[in-house]
């Protein structure tokens, strides 16, 4: 006598089936949700010249605010034109073959499609003036850039990191004059210097999210 319909024989290819294709979804998902590209520390895309910041930002000790213009009085820090490029490179290493892509994008008039690295979601307003006019420095989020060949994404940016600073920020606040200088040490705990830089400024720890999430 069969207690069970014949169809149940199937159901133990089915379960292997089924365990396979769990299993290679449980790695999938952990695998993307690990990656650098989800979770951002650590993410270096490659660019289309391999613009190294540890020789401009590091080595030739160029400020930062030469490329990135706009930081100190607008929201985004502006990727610099090819102009500004230019101004060295129409007479340095013009035959470089690494330079090569910038050449020619001159020559075609035609801009460079650089990757981004630093992408927060669509609903996070973040205003680098706010904060590089207050004592914030480039390195507090950014890291030691003048030591990167290929720039990466240092810090988390998440909701929580962001917080943890807006309650106390004095460890992250320098004299505003200071703010892109990568290898500033301040002569006494930074957590002292910060608190005089928020009383000079009037700052006060927020943790309004409506500030930045509009």
């Amino acid at each position: 006598m069969n207690l069970f319909p014949r169809w149940m024989n199937r159901t133990r290819v089915l379960l292997g089936v089924a365990g396979v294709l769990g299993g290679g979804y449980v790695v999938t998902l952990f695998a993307y949700g690990a990656s650098p590209k989800t979770m951002n520390a650590g993410y270096a895309p490659e660019q289309p010249i391999p613009f190294s910041h540890a020789l401009h930002a590091g080595e030739l000790a160029l400020d930062c605010r030469y490329c990135h213009t706009t930081v100190e009085s607008t929201a985004r820090a502006a990727v610099p034109p090819l102009e500004t490029c230019m101004n060295c490179h129409q007479r340095i290493r013009t035959s470089s073959e690494l330079l090569a892509p910038l050449q020619k994008a001159w020559a075609d008039g035609q801009g460079l499609r650089w990757r981004r690295v630093h992408d927060l979601p669509d609903y996070v307003y973040f205003d680098h003036s706010a904060h590089v006019t207050r004592g914030v420095a480039c390195v507090s989020c950014h890291g030691r850039i003048d030591t990167m060949d290929r720039v990466r994404q240092e810090a988390p940016l998440s909701m929580g990191w962001c917080l943890d600073c807006h309650r106390d920020p004095t460890p992250n606040l320098r004299p505003p004059q200071f703010v892109t200088a990568m290898d500033w040490r301040p002569d006494r705990p930074a957590s002292e210097i910060g608190a005089e830089v928020a009383r000079e400024l009037h700052l006060k720890p927020s943790t309004d999210c409506s500030t930045c999430h509009r």
